[in-house]
């Protein structure tokens, strides 16, 4: 209360709703269901508006991004409730905390602000029909009275349960956003009492997102009809693995079932030491690669944490160059430039998901660097093997749904006649280019992926590194920095070698804008960083080493009972 009376807070403790330990399950039970209810339902919505050309008009495009900012609106708070439950802790870290809090003002606010936006569209369209798709003027105050006024003003109850129907559900969603936040916090300023507080405002950052979508959908036609059509088509492709082309007139509609992926160069006498310089590449990633799992996975004295994230990083390095490189070398062997458009589908599912698998990775192990360095004492109980397990699950789920979203909304792009793919695999952005249909949601959901699932990790990793570097410099003795600088050395070239490359590929296809050199450029984090993985991680570890030698050992001795 007075000069240094002031203490550093790391941390801050969520009373959450009850302390009672019979309840916890139940609590986890009924979030965790309501949270994948509203995921589902406002994915569902995207998808559905997103798929049906029908649907591309001002009021659905808002529709569609009100059920993204539920997803996200909900997803800023409940997954870190049900992280505490899982884990029986309360804590949140002040920087969790702090973030929680923006995020959470962030969505709240463009909730509200969406809705107000909603009820301009509808006043226009009930108002002034005629002119809807021209009037776009901001003005916002008063929307509501002036949507009932008009209402009202129609003689006959057909025309205005016609012209109220077009704004029901968008009314009920209001009522509920607003009628449920009012309400708890008229609740709190009556009973001071912050459970209950806690358990009210459950109706606004849960369940309105949750409801949303339902309200939106079962008295809706256009999006009824759109999910059958979704579904149906779905079904359709799966069957029928093929892409219509952009119909040129009557009669003129196609089918395209094959892309030409165009490569490096087209010139024959190259073709050879292409084909030798990236079939050598793949074959000392897979291997180098392949030597990290075995030796991992042979040794007890690297059953740890961080040779864990190391063994699934080989594995998806493996993985990712296998993508690619296979297919290409097979098209140089059979000089042909040719491939389905089923599997050219798959290539780019899987390697939207590796990639971004790899990159979540990455931040994980710094994540394991970080308590390594800066809480050596609780590290083995901090990162104990259902942490690990449940971070390396996370990462997988979140990059099966991102690469699930964005191959589906790739499948409802229609090519027209120029379907060469300027690279040598089928990359979701050269694939979006070719499109002759609107690609703007693709484009959208291209930058929203990047800045979230690529900046979000890598925000992550410099944040862990900023604490490790802290912790280094606060060492005493030029032994101990060089010791724990040692342990996170490598995922540090890893780090710096992925995104340095990344963002230099990126970088110079905005500045040269050649297909070719973008190919060419691609290479240093799809094939070189993959193949070098391996020889960093093990060329200065000690214990890499020592279980290699111990592996060819061990296979060598085999070999010979096995002869005797």
């Amino acid at each position: 209360m007075g000069p240094g009376n002031d203490t550093p807070i790391s941390e801050f403790v969520l009373l959450g709703f009850s302390e009672e330990p019979a309840l916890q399950p139940l609590i986890f039970g009924l979030f965790l269901s309501m949270y994948l209810i509203t995921v589902l339902g406002n994915l569902l919505i995207i998808l559905a508006v997103s798929s049906d050309s029908h649907l591309h008009t001002p009021m659905y495009f808002f529709l569609s991004n009100l059920s993204l900012v539920d997803i996200c609106f909900t997803s800023t708070t409940v997954p870190k409730m049900l992280w505490n439950i899982h884990t029986q802790s309360k804590a949140i870290t002040y920087a969790g905390c702090i973030t929680q809090l923006y995020f959470f003002l962030l969505f709240g606010g463009l909730d509200d602000f969406l809705l107000a936006v909603m009820a301009y569209d509808r006043y226009v369209a009930i108002c002034h029909p005629l002119h809807y798709m021209d009037i776009m003027n901001p003005r916002i105050c008063g929307l509501l009275v002036l949507i009932v006024s008009s209402i009202r003003a129609i003689s006959s109850s057909e025309g205005k349960y016609k012209a109220f129907s077009t704004c029901a559900s968008h009314l009920s969603v209001v009522s509920l956003f607003y009628g449920t936040s009012i309400g708890v916090h008229l609740s709190s300023a009556a009973t001071h009492s912050s459970h209950s507080s806690a358990a009210a405002s459950v109706m606004y950052t849960v369940v309105t997102p949750m409801l949303n979508p339902f309200l939106y959908s079962l008295r809706n036609k256009d999006i009824k009809k759109a999910l059958k059509g979704f579904y149906g088509m779905a079904r359709t492709k799966g069957t029928i693995i093929s892409n219509r082309l952009h119909p040129m007139g009557p009669g003129n509609d196609t089918l395209i079932s094959e892309f030409l992926l165009l490569g490096f160069s087209e010139e024959p006498a190259l073709q050879p030491l292409i084909f030798g310089l990236f079939l050598s590449m793949y074959l000392v990633t897979v291997l180098g690669n392949l030597l990290i799992i075995l030796s991992v996975s042979s040794d007890s004295h690297l059953h740890t944490p961080m040779y864990f994230f190391l063994f699934n990083l080989s594995l998806l390095d493996i993985c990712v160059t296998s993508t690619t490189v296979p297919k290409m070398l097979w098209n140089i062997q059979t000089q042909s430039r040719v491939i389905t458009y089923a599997g050219c589908i798959t290539q780019m599912y899987f390697f939207i998901f590796f990639g971004g698998l790899d990159d979540f990775l990455l931040a994980v192990m710094a994540y394991d660097r970080y308590v390594a360095i800066c809480h050596p004492l609780h590290y083995m109980v901090i990162m104990n093997s259902r942490l690990c397990g449940l971070l390396v699950l996370m990462s997988w789920i979140i990059n099966v749904l991102n690469s699930l979203v964005q191959t589906l909304i790739v499948l409802q792009l229609s090519f027209c006649t120029d379907f060469e793919i300027p690279h040598y695999f089928c990359e979701i952005k050269q694939m979006v280019q070719l499109a002759c249909s609107d690609t703007f949601l693709n484009n959208m959901v291209m930058y929203f992926v990047s800045v979230l699932l690529g900046c979000g990790p890598l925000v992550g990793i410099l944040y862990s590194y900023s604490k490790i570097v802290s912790s280094i410099r606060g060492i005493s003795t030029s032994q101990g920095k060089y010791k724990a600088f040692s342990t996170c050395a490598s995922h540090l070239w890893v780090v710096s070698l992925f995104y340095g490359t990344s963002l230099g590929v990126y970088l110079s296809s905005a500045v040269t804008q050649s297909s070719h050199s973008n190919a060419a450029a691609s290479v240093m984090y799809t094939v070189v960083t993959p193949m070098l993985n391996p020889f960093i991680y093990s060329l200065r570890n000690k214990d890499i080493k020592r279980a290699l030698r111990r592996f060819f050992g061990m296979a060598g001795t085999k070999g010979t009972i096995i002869l005797m």
